[in-house]
């Protein structure tokens, strides 16, 4: 047996696909060592998989080198468009609190994504892929985490101080060496997936969503656009359906055809899926966090999946980092399984209620749908009950331990569709150009992506602030008056600051407090309390 020796502060990050990559690079930029495990002998790019990367998850991508490029190469879209057979019910658009330098929704293969990380990756020292690795045990002590393989070679064991595991379907085992249940249901009906390259004018930068349409009686129909002139189409299928037999007897062509007519098209990839919903009971487990598909599961009508799978991958990377580093204690960590298992238990009554409405259960809830649907065509309160999906957006860390509440800034609930709630403690803060004091353009995510980021009103000490910070953490702090850093006014008009007030912002862009910038000594535990301290 081969033990393979790590450094000190070294995560290992089981599963390599676009959760695993994305962690093990945001880890590198804390300066933290990664292994990345895979089972697979390389990289398999088959099949357009999960495509819709969201405004947000861009944002995060832009931090490890891929966000630009992504958004350039992809197929923006900004409108939704739902129908019922032949008549548009609405089309969504989307609410931008600030000026996001990416759209909304870009599609492009997630084959692609991957390759844009691993370009990254061959070129960031710290992180180490072993390929052909396949995990068969997970074993942590007070010191570390143990990881037993089988490789080509034999067996191996690599150890580390902490542990990611990011390797989606294939996590089955390892949950259960850790004690987690992975408890939730699983849909009858399929759902055929096809990737087809034809021209269809019109159709090129919009998501459309079709309720029985003609050419899928009593079913759905979902179409994506993607680059090269490709579209993905998914089809809502019975529970019996058989893809071979299909593409045998010639009706897949005929399926294709009687949305595309006449034009001329070739199959990239095709595929066939049960979805299912289900959430890991738990996302961390001592040294161990759970995260993407290995933590949770859902059904693609909304593009929860990847989109959260990246923000599980920040959230875990900041906390790991500061654990490492010292700049907090290892409860931070727990703060991970609070955070994200919320998420993940919104995107699950998300999306199933999203699949009720798709695949209703009885002959009651068939009819309650089919009443909805026909009213929508006319009215509006009834199209508001329509569901084809609530899109991806991000999760609002209000209840979060790491939070500070702010009675002048109260959540008020999740907004319309489209929509995302007034910048405030738990909420993102919007994306905004500032002007640093080097004269230098950049937004202010990225500033805020750099360890804890302080804004000042016109009225408040920044000196102060500053003595206050330094006694509070020793994690990399950036003080700024708003005034002096809003060079166009951006920045006010997105946070629309009082001059008594301090905007306390984390590592991964959320507002963790909004305080009275003369209250030193509620900064200091609204400071200790986003690094996992309560006393």
């Amino acid at each position: 047996m081969t033990i393979k020796k790590t450094p000190a502060g070294t995560v290992a990050v089981l599963g390599n696909g676009p959760v695993g990559q994305t962690t093990a690079l945001l880890l590198a930029r804390w300066g933290i060592r990664a292994i990345l495990l895979d089972a697979r002998a390389e990289r398999d790019p088959v099949g357009s998989k999960a495509i819709c990367q969201q405004r947000d998850v861009l944002d995060v991508w832009d931090a490890v080198g891929v966000g630009r490029q992504l958004a350039e190469e992809g197929v923006t879209w900004e409108c939704a468009r739902t129908f019922h057979r032949g008549a548009e019910l609405f089309a969504q658009t989307f609410v931008d609190r600030g000026r996001s330098a990416f759209p909304p929704f870009v599609n492009i293969s997630q084959a692609r994504t991957e390759q844009l990380l691993d370009e990254q990756i061959e070129a960031t020292p710290l992180v180490d892929v072993r390929w052909g690795h396949c995990v068969s045990a997970v074993e942590q002590d007070g010191d570390g985490v143990t990881i037993a393989c089988e490789t080509p070679d034999g067996p191996a064991v690599v150890r580390a101080d902490y542990s990611v595991v990011a390797l989606g379907s294939r996590a089955g085992r390892i949950r259960e060496q850790l004690g987690v249940t992975f408890e939730g249901r699983s849909f009858d009906d399929k759902f055929l997936i096809c990737d087809i390259r034809a021209d269809i004018p019109g159709w090129a930068n919009e998501r459309r969503f079709y309720f029985d349409p003609d050419w899928n009686p009593g079913r759905q129909v979902l179409i994506h656009p993607c680059p090269d002139s490709t579209f993905r189409i998914d089809w809502q299928v019975p529970a019996e359906y058989d893809l071979d037999e299909e593409v045998a007897s010639g009706a897949l062509d005929t399926r294709i055809r009687r949305i595309i007519g006449d034009t001329e098209y070739s199959i990239v990839w095709k595929s066939v899926y049960r979805f299912h919903s289900r959430v890991a009971s738990r996302m961390r487990v001592g040294r161990v966090l759970l995260a993407g598909d290995a933590a949770h599961i859902v059904s693609p009508f909304g593009a929860r999946g990847l989109n959260s799978g990246v923000a599980d991958a920040e959230n875990a990377a900041w906390k790991l980092a500061f654990v490492i580093h010292g700049w907090a204690d290892e409860e931070l960590l727990e703060s991970y399984h609070g955070e994200r298992h919320a998420a993940a238990l919104e995107n699950i009554a998300i999306t199933t209620a999203t699949m009720d409405f798709l695949v209703p259960q009885d002959e009651s809830r068939s009819r309650n749908r089919r009443t909805i649907l026909e009213a929508a065509v006319g009215d509006v309160w009834a199209r508001a009950l329509v569901d084809s999906g609530r899109l991806a957006e991000p999760f609002w860390y209000v209840d979060s331990t790491l939070t500070t509440t702010d009675p002048l800034r109260p959540f008020a609930g999740r907004p319309a569709r489209g929509c995302v709630p007034d910048a405030g403690p738990g909420i993102l803060i919007p994306d905004v150009p500032v002007q640093m004091p080097d004269r230098s353009a950049v937004r202010v995510r990225e500033v805020a992506r750099s360890g804890f980021l302080l804004l000042c009103g016109s009225a408040v000490d920044v000196t102060a602030v500053r003595e206050v910070a330094a006694d509070a953490t020793t994690a990399p702090t950036r003080i700024h008056d708003i005034e002096s850093v809003d060079g166009d006014g951006a920045l006010t008009l997105a946070l629309s600051p009082g001059p008594k007030e301090v905007w306390l912002i984390r590592p991964d862009a959320y507002v963790a407090a909004v305080v009275d910038g003369p209250d030193a000594a509620g900064l200091r535990a609204a400071i200790r309390r986003v690094t996992g301290c309560t006393a």
